[in-house]
């Protein structure tokens, strides 16, 4: 892809942001979409809304995700890889880092807020310490403080286990959030098109929508490349469909090798079993 196409920031844009999300956790890439992208992407998601709400209080019951969305449309292959995002991860994320999860989120009227959490915290390693993931989120609707536009704790990032006590642990969605967190809680107030990046450690939660519209947005988040993935998109993604990525997505989705066989299928590089031929050893056994 074209950095001047992709609208890639210049370096000195780059080392304001890493500034930011290193002292605060987060950063805001203003304009990340432009508005025949976000028609793109609206028109891309359309079939897939309308289906079903969430399962859980951390889903939201009044919330629709589009899962694998990184899959469901050349618009999403072209983000997942933007040029912007990556050169953020290339200095916050060991090389070969993976894609760990990729949704679209709709926020309808009446949800109430989401758990707090931060995005990295099912890996059980002990805080402070740096992010094991990175985040970003694309707002396709503008996010304000009444619609459920996603809500921060600046520097929250560097809060050691003490101080985050109480929060969702991963199984209880119904738990009650510490009220002195929440008070310090801040809205992320952006328009559509921008995109907030933001480090797998910071606290946050999607807002209660209190407006009478839904609010749109879609997640792609990043992993270092020894870490489980949260969605498996060896299953999720035919390879078929995958062959016909770009070499850089692939490597995002786990079709690469970590150093110096991590990843390896049966003694060989992931990527050969994208091959119209490919029959996996194990069926060759006598």
């Amino acid at each position: 892809m074209d950095d001047a196409k992709a609208g890639a920031a210049p370096l000195a844009d780059i080392e304001t942001h890493l500034t930011q999300l290193r002292s605060r956790g987060y950063t805001v890439l203003d304009g990340f979409l432009s508005a025949a992208d976000l028609d793109a992407v609206r028109a891309a998601l359309a079939p897939h809304l309308q289906r079903h709400n969430g399962r859980n209080n951390f889903e939201g019951y009044a919330t629709e995700r589009v899962y694998t969305l990184v899959a469901r449309g050349a618009i999403f292959e072209r983000i997942v890889e933007d040029p912007r995002v990556l050169a953020l991860l290339d200095r916050l994320l060991q090389p070969g880092y993976l894609l760990t999860a990729s949704q679209a989120i709709c926020i309808r009227p009446g949800e109430t807020a989401q758990p707090l959490h931060y995005d990295d915290q099912f890996y059980r390693v002990p805080r402070p310490r740096p992010a094991i993931s990175v985040s970003t989120i694309v707002a396709i609707d503008p996010f304000t403080a009444d619609n459920g536009g996603t809500e921060i704790l600046p520097g929250s990032h560097a809060w050691d286990d003490a101080r985050i006590a109480g929060i969702y642990d991963g199984y209880d969605a119904d738990a009650e959030v510490p009220e002195a967190l929440t008070r310090e809680l801040k809205p992320v107030v952006m328009p559509a098109g921008a995109c907030m990046v933001f480090l797998g450690t910071l606290l946050h939660r999607g807002g209660a929508n209190r407006s009478d519209a839904p609010r749109l947005a879609f997640s792609n988040q990043y992993c270092e490349p020894w870490a489980r993935t949260q969605e498996n998109f060896f299953l999720g993604v035919p390879p078929e469909r995958v062959a016909r990525m770009s070499p850089r997505i692939q490597e995002l989705l786990g079709y690469s090798i970590w150093p110096p066989f991590m990843g390896h299928v049966s003694a060989l590089h992931p990527l050969r079993t994208l091959q119209p031929d490919w029959r996996a050893p194990v069926t060759l056994d006598p």
